[in-house]
C-alpha cells in the first residue's frame, strides 16, 4: 500500500512515545535510542533520445535542486523520514536538506500528536518547525485528516454524537498552533477508495464517514481555514499516475470530489499527488496523466507532487542501471507534470537512500540497499538528483 510510506515513520514516532511514557512511569528522563536505518511541445520526450539508456542528463552548473526549481517559480522540498532525534543528531543530513530544499514537510499525525483524548504531544512536529524556522524553510503540514495512523483510543471513544467536536477540536489545536508557521496543509488524505466494495462515489468507508457522513470532508476544510487563515489548503491521495483500470477509475473520483468542493465552496487550494512511482515505462501513460492535471487546472486548483519516489525493488542489481532506470522515471514523470503551470511544487518522499520508507516496505529480494532518492546513503548526489535538475531547468517558468 502507498499508505505505508507514511506508516514507516509512523513507527518510529510510536517506539519513541513508547519509550517515553515507560520512562516516565519507571521515574526516569532516558529516551529511547533513535532507530537506525495531453503533452505540448516544449516538454515532449522523444523516447527514442531523450528516455535512452546513455541520456545522463545534462546540466549545467552546481546550483542546487531548490535553486533551480526557485527559477522556474517552483518549491522544491523534501519530507524528512528521519524522526526528530535521528535528524537532530545527523548534521550532514541537515546541511543537504537546508541546501537542496526549500519546503520541508513535517509529519502531525494523530498518533503521535494526541496519545490520548484529552492529550497532546507536539514535541516532534515543534522541533521540525524550529528547524525550518531557523534555516528559513518553507513548511508544509501533514495530515490533519487520514484513515490511518490514528491511535487506539479513537475508535473505542468516537461516537455519532461526539465525532464532529473531537475532530473539530482536534484541527483547532494542531492548525492553530502552527499558524503563521505552516503555510499548508494536507487537511485531508486519501479519503478515495476505487478497489472492491466501492461506493458510487468512490469515497473510502472511514470511520470518519461512516460517523459523520460526507460532511466531514468539507468541515474539515472549514475549521483548518478559520484555525490558520493564510495557510493553502491541500486535498492529497495517490493511485493517479498509471494506464489501468483503477487508475482511471481513482482519476475520475478525485475530479468529482474536487469539482463538489468547488460546487459548496470548499476553501480548497491545491491537490496533493503522492506519486509514489515504480520503473514500468509501459503503464505510465503521458497523454492520461497530462489530461489529468489540465483538468485540476481547470477547476482552479494548484497542484503539489507531495510525495515523490520511484522504488527499485523489481530492477537488477547492477547500481549503474537500476539508477539509469530510476532516473528515467524522475525525467519522464517530471517532464510531464512541470508541463502544467498550475504544478507549484515537487516534494520527494525523503532525500537521501539512509532515510525511506521503502527499506522496509518494499525491500529488494536480493537484500540490496535500496536507491529511491535523490542522494545516496552518504547524501551524494546521484543520477535521480541530475534527472530532477534537468527537469526542473527545462519546466516552463510560472
Amino acid at each position: 500500500m502507498v499508505a505505508s510510506g507514511e506508516m514507516w515513520i509512523v513507527k518510529l514516532f510510536r517506539q519513541r512515545l513508547y519509550s517515553r511514557r515507560r520512562a516516565l512511569r519507571l521515574g526516569l528522563v532516558a529516551l529511547s535510542t533513535p532507530i537506525t536505518l495531453s503533452l505540448t511541445k516544449s516538454m515532449a520526450i522523444d523516447p527514442a533520445h531523450s528516455m535512452d539508456d546513455r541520456q545522463k542528463f545534462p546540466v549545467v552548473g552546481k546550483k542546487s535542486l531548490r535553486q533551480r526549481a526557485q527559477a522556474k517559480g517552483l518549491i522544491y522540498g523534501a519530507f524528512p523520514q528521519a524522526d526528530d532525534r535521528q535528524f537532530a543528531s545527523n548534521l550532514a543530513l541537515q546541511a543537504r536538506f537546508v541546501r537542496e530544499c526549500a519546503m520541508m514537510t513535517v509529519g502531525c499525525y494523530w498518533v503521535t500528536s494526541r496519545p490520548s483524548v484529552s492529550t497532546f504531544d507536539f514535541a516532534a512536529s515543534d522541533y521540525f518547525v524550529k528547524f525550518a524556522q531557523r534555516h528559513q524553510l518553507r513548511l508544509h503540514g501533514h495530515p490533519l485528516v487520514w484513515h490511518e495512523a490514528m491511535p487506539t483510543w479513537v475508535e473505542a471513544t468516537l461516537t455519532p454524537t461526539n465525532a464532529e467536536q473531537i475532530l473539530t477540536e482536534h484541527l483547532q489545536r494542531v492548525v492553530g498552533r502552527y499558524a503563521g508557521k505552516i503555510s499548508s496543509w494536507d487537511v485531508v488524505n486519501e479519503a478515495i477508495h476505487v478497489g472492491h466494495n466501492r461506493r458510487a462515489d468512490g469515497l473510502r468507508d472511514t470511520l470518519w464517514l461512516k460517523l459523520l457522513g460526507t460532511d466531514y470532508l468539507d468541515l474539515a476544510f472549514r475549521v483548518a481555514a478559520k484555525a490558520a487563515p493564510q495557510a493553502k489548503l491541500v486535498y492529497n491521495d495517490f493511485g493517479v499516475e498509471y494506464d489501468t483500470p483503477e487508475a482511471d477509475a481513482k482519476r475520475e473520483a478525485i475530479l468529482n470530489l474536487l469539482q463538489r468542493f468547488k460546487q459548496q465552496g470548499t476553501p480548497i487550494y491545491a491537490l496533493g499527488i503522492q506519486s509514489h512511482l515504480s520503473v514500468n515505462r509501459d503503464r505510465f501513460n503521458r497523454v492520461k496523466f497530462r489530461s489529468f492535471l489540465s483538468s485540476v487546472a481547470k477547476l482552479g486548483l494548484k497542484i503539489r507532487i507531495s510525495e515523490l519516489d520511484v522504488t527499485d525493488n523489481n530492477l537488477p542489481l547492477e547500481i549503474a542501471n537500476r539508477d539509469r532506470s530510476i532516473a528515467r522515471m524522475y525525467a519522464d514523470y517530471l517532464a510531464t507534470a512541470l508541463d502544467e503551470r498550475a504544478v507549484i511544487s515537487v516534494t520527494t518522499w525523503g532525500l537521501s537512500d539512509r532515510y525511506t520508507w521503502l527499506a522496509q516496505e518494499k525491500p529488494r529480494a536480493d537484500l540490496a540497499p535500496v536507491r529511491p532518492l535523490p542522494f545516496d546513503l552518504n547524501y551524494q548526489p546521484k543520477l535521480a538528483q541530475q534527472a530532477i535538475a534537468w527537469a526542473f531547468d527545462r519546466a516552463p517558468k510560472r
